[in-house]
């Protein structure tokens, strides 16, 4: 059973000029949600002070957690990190400055009864309105250019502020490959491809300075990667079970292999534990407890499957 009713994964690049100020604004809704609450926060190889600052921002909270990356290794990776680390049902990553108002997660995590994702979305009657013409001019070319490739409807792809069930959540991590800026069009790009149930909760966001994040410098590795996505073949480690396998059985294989961040796709067939692309090892040793089979598996093979996080 997970240790807490909820997580927020909070991926942090230098960040320790914003991290009180991102905590002053996350405050009054920690309070209003009670103790029972995991921040995940995800140091991604910082050349500042962040680990530091952090502790002594959110150090005082009883279930407060640091991951550190050695080097910098890109959002997308900082996320897929948290998925893996967090242990509540329902999950938020939020950026560690808070620019979505924390006041709006209470309605994130009450649409996760409903849906599999629920990311914020900025979007007013269909625009998002940035702090300039010629950003907002961008960012509905961007939006084109994600719907031309990827298909997804989703207008606010780039929202900072996304909620996740563990176990979609986590399928999606193990999936994605891209690190950079367009991660979030990936998750799109694979929950409809994994006819995953996405409800988009309206937020506000405030434009707050210091952010480490520069569109302009990465456009044209932006859009080589928006172009690719929907080009990737998406495939991870499996061991494939019996469709009833017990899920009791399978945590406490993960432990004995020293496993984590696993879900388990079940169907009328069979049942699929996915496992990070590094983890063949372990795969082959959860397959050995289990008396299953190694393979990987394509987004087809996980498709429309009852998923449960280990």
């Amino acid at each position: 059973m997970p240790a807490t009713e909820r997580s927020l994964v909070v991926p942090a690049f230098n960040e320790s000029a914003r991290l009180a100020a991102g905590y002053e604004r996350l405050r009054p809704t920690l309070e209003a949600l009670g103790d029972d609450t995991e921040i995940v926060m995800v140091d991604d190889g910082s050349s500042d002070d962040t680990m530091r600052v952090a502790h002594q921002v959110y150090g005082h909270l009883e279930h407060f957690r640091l991951v550190q990356h050695p080097h910098n290794m890109g959002k997308g990776t900082a996320v897929r990190t948290g998925m893996a680390h967090a242990r509540s049902e329902k999950v938020i990553v939020a950026d560690a400055d808070m620019s979505i108002h924390p006041r709006h997660f209470p309605d994130m995590f009450s649409a996760l009864d409903r849906a599999d994702m629920a990311p914020g979305s900025r979007a007013v009657n269909g625009h998002i309105r940035y702090d300039s013409v010629v950003r907002t001019v961008a960012g509905g070319v961007f939006h084109s250019i994600v719907h031309h490739y990827t298909k997804t409807g989703v207008r606010d792809t780039q929202c900072g502020c996304k909620g996740f069930r563990l176990a979609p959540g986590r399928l999606l991590a193990l999936l994605g490959l891209v690190n950079g800026y367009t991660y979030d069009v990936e998750l799109f790009y694979l929950a409809r491809q994994l006819e995953l149930v996405v409800e988009p909760v309206a937020v506000t966001w405030d434009d707050i300075g210091g952010s480490t994040v520069h569109f302009s410098n990465a456009t044209r590795q932006l859009l080589h990667d928006v172009r690719n996505v929907p080009r990737t073949q998406y495939r991870c480690p499996v061991v494939e079970l019996d469709a009833g396998v017990d899920l009791t059985a399978v945590r406490r294989a993960a432990i004995e292999t020293r496993s984590s961040g696993l879900v388990v796709a079940r169907n009328a067939e069979n049942a699929l534990v996915a496992l990070a692309r590094n983890a063949a090892v372990n795969a082959i040793g959860l397959a050995e407890a289990l008396g299953g089979s190694v393979r990987t598996a394509s987004l087809e093979d996980l498709r429309a499957r009852q998923l449960e996080a280990v």
